[in-house]
């Protein structure tokens, strides 16, 4: 009965943080655009979503050279700095501006900078679980939102397709995007949120949080380089989450059936464990349908002073569902790509309500 507890509370916590990235970013989709943050010159133009994606690819691949070569401090510096400029976005729309300071000509709000330094700032000086999910749903919330209002319908469809189909080779084909997870569990920085299981838990006072997956992982794939070496077989192995998968804080070997039904057998349950982890992106990627829904399907506001229609409503319920689907795997102790399920489960949501909102099937993919 605990255990059932611990992992009802652990979804309705991470559910609650998918919802406030959700919701904050269709609160920011008005105040952005009146602001003049749109991120791409043409919206409708799909070739956005290409470059974007060879933009992450790009940038995947210099966090994997930071990691090889031992230089990670690069990276943290990096996420705090962009963790600043995306609070700076996010507050300067919402803060009120009744302290300004003019500033090469140009009137700042003061109130707006403090805050988003204020945030970079915390995550230096006291990272702990719930000041990196507290940056996460704001910067999370601010990304999409600045990403939905940048690309309309069929880019953001493309995006997240394309998306979806890399995290799912990337977690197991060429396995990657989990070299870079076990790279950066140890940063303490909003690329992951942080869902405790334990109301003891403390991610600063627990230093194997961060290093427990790839301890194991090393000592797993020492072991199974042993078994290879005696054998003559080899193994791969899957380590714990970020970006684009959801994962316990755990790892396993893909090695034969029989190999991986024992080490599933020697390994504790999920749900007892203290803490699991997310990667932002999973709550990010599908949350951008959720505002391009809102921002550019023509369909009636449902809530008066934020951007929701029902395409985008629906949109919002299939993430979910997909999410319940993945916390249903993911509890079970297995490390999963998110993205398939996440982004498929938000662009089958908008499908569903474009079409019941009255637009035709190829106006509703931008056709």
């Amino acid at each position: 009965m605990e255990t059932r507890t611990r992992a009802l509370a652990a979804s309705g916590f991470t559910v609650g943080l998918f919802l406030l990235v959700q919701l904050g970013a269709l609160a920011l989709v008005e105040p952005f655009q009146r602001a003049g943050y749109q991120q791409t010159p043409n919206p409708s133009d799909p070739t956005n979503a290409v470059v974007y994606v060879a933009a992450i690819l790009v940038m995947t691949g210099v966090m994997l050279a930071i990691i090889k070569f031992g230089v990670e401090w690069i990276l943290r510096a990096v996420i705090v700095l962009t963790t600043g400029l995306l609070s700076w976005y996010v507050f300067s729309v919402v803060v009120p501006p009744v302290l300004t300071a003019t500033v090469g000509g140009a009137a700042v709000n003061v109130l707006a900078v403090a805050a988003s330094a204020g945030t970079a700032l915390a995550l230096v000086v006291h990272p702990e679980w719930y000041v990196i999910d507290l940056a996460g749903v704001v910067i999370g919330a601010g990304a999409a939102g600045l990403f939905g209002i940048s690309f309309g319908l069929l880019p953001a469809i493309l995006l997240l397709s394309a998306l979806a189909i890399y995290d799912a080779i990337s977690v197991y084909g060429t396995e990657h995007m989990l070299t870079l997870a076990s790279g950066v569990m140890d940063l303490k920085i909003p690329v992951i949120l942080v869902v405790p299981l334990s109301l003891s838990y403390s991610f600063l006072d627990d230093a194997a949080a961060a290093g427990e997956a790839m301890d194991d992982a090393a000592s797993d794939e020492a072991e199974a380089a042993d078994e290879s070496a005696s054998d003559g077989e080899s193994s791969e192995e899957v380590s714990a989450p970020n970006g684009g998968q959801v994962s316990a804080e755990e790892t396993e070997a893909a090695t034969d059936p029989a190999d991986e039904t024992d080490a599933a057998a020697e390994r504790p349950d999920a749900a007892d464990r203290d803490v699991f982890f997310i990667g932002l992106g999973d709550a990010v990627m599908p949350t951008v349908m959720v505002a391009s829904a809102a921002f550019f399907a023509p369909a009636d506001s449902l809530v008066s002073g934020i951007a929701l229609n029902l395409p985008a409503l629906t949109a919002m319920v299939g993430t979910i569902a997909g999410l319940f689907v993945l916390l249903w795997l993911v509890l079970k102790g297995r490390a999963h790509a998110g993205l398939p399920l996440l982004n498929g489960g938000a662009i089958g949501g908008y499908l569903v309500g474009a079409v019941a909102s009255g637009i035709p099937l190829m106006q509703a993919v931008g056709l």
